[in-house]
């Protein structure tokens, strides 16, 4: 990445429209019948959680993260990321992962949770949650299901229902 000159700011109001238009191109509109996009109507995601990638003022990636719980735990629910098809394969969605688990631990939150591969998110630290413990709103693969401790333990007896947390949201 050393040809890019990146910069990772934490998304900001402005940043809404730019943002839906880059998931519009790289998921299309079929994202919306996917189970993480009914939490996502549900409870914004928190801006200072949540960051965007520039090369100049060229927004070419976002990764945001919510507030849900897993049955009584709170935890963040990453996703989505997304980089610039053109951008791809340069430590962008690395780097975004690296800025949003970090800010995540600093700010107090032991348990991040997405839905994705887990070849690509294991490099973070990702892995797979074990079958038939956590449901998602609507149809998920199992396998795709995944979690990040920021705290060591932070997962250990977890289980339940993935939902919003309203209570972080107020």
């Amino acid at each position: 990445m050393s040809d890019l000159s990146l910069t990772i700011l934490a998304e900001t109001p402005g940043d809404a429209q730019a943002i839906e238009r880059l998931h519009e191109r790289t998921f299309g509109p079929g994202r919306y019948v996917l189970s993480a996009y009914r939490l996502r109507e549900h409870v914004d995601h928190v801006l200072d959680l949540s960051f965007t990638a520039r090369i100049g003022t060229l927004l070419v990636g976002s990764v945001r993260q919510l507030p849900v719980c897993i049955g009584d735990t709170p935890a963040l629910l990453l996703g989505p990321l997304t980089v610039e098809p053109p951008f791809r394969a340069r430590g962008i969605g690395r780097a975004l992962l690296d800025r949003a688990l970090s800010q995540a631990k600093a700010k107090g939150h032991s348990l991040v949770m997405l839905v994705g591969d887990e070849p690509y998110y294991s490099r973070v630290g990702f892995r797979q949650i074990p079958r038939g413990g956590v449901t998602m709103p609507g149809p998920v693969d199992p396998a795709r299901l995944l979690i990040h401790e920021l705290v060591e333990g932070a997962f250990a007896d977890v289980s339940g229902a993935v939902r919003p947390d309203w209570s972080a949201a107020a």
